[in-house]
């Protein structure tokens, strides 16, 4: 179960898939791969990995977290380029991450996993608006719909 972590302006959150995408340098070239990234609460980003496959890309930034002995990743905010699976939910668990965010679509078995564990789960982050599955008292200014979890 993880308690506490940071919270994270609205704000700095709907800019975390732009700060992604800038950095996805063999994403700009072919146009086909997933990305990771972790970033603290102001944005700023830790780390940035790429793959063909999204699990690879989470494994990547979490592997090179543990490599740097900074594990719990528990200040940390993860971003994924593609779908939020419970995998993807387990491994930033694991690592001791407490908010994870997707661009697209969480499982429903990703959200009960995120709020078993408490972990914040935003979906859908793009520019202007968010989908908060859980864990919404970590996120300022969260519309009162995501205060579900």
């Amino acid at each position: 179960m993880i308690c506490g972590g940071p919270t994270v302006s609205r704000e700095v959150l709907e800019g975390l898939p732009a700060a992604l995408h800038v950095g996805q340098d063999l994403f700009h070239r072919t146009g086909g791969l997933h990305a990771a990234g972790l970033f603290d609460a102001r944005g700023r980003r830790l780390a940035l990995a790429e793959d063909v496959g999204r699990h690879n890309a989470v494994d990547k930034v979490i592997g090179e977290a543990a490599r740097f002995g900074r594990l719990p990743l528990s200040d940390a905010l993860l971003l994924v380029s593609g779908r939020a699976g419970f995998e993807i939910v387990h491994k930033a668990r694991r690592a001791g991450i407490p908010i994870l965010c997707s661009v697209s679509a969480p499982s429903s078995l990703a959200v009960r996993l995120a709020r078993e564990g408490g972990q914040t789960l935003v979906g859908f982050l793009r520019a202007g608006r968010c989908n908060v599955y859980c864990g919404a008292e970590r996120i300022e200014g969260a519309p009162a719909r995501a205060r579900r979890g």
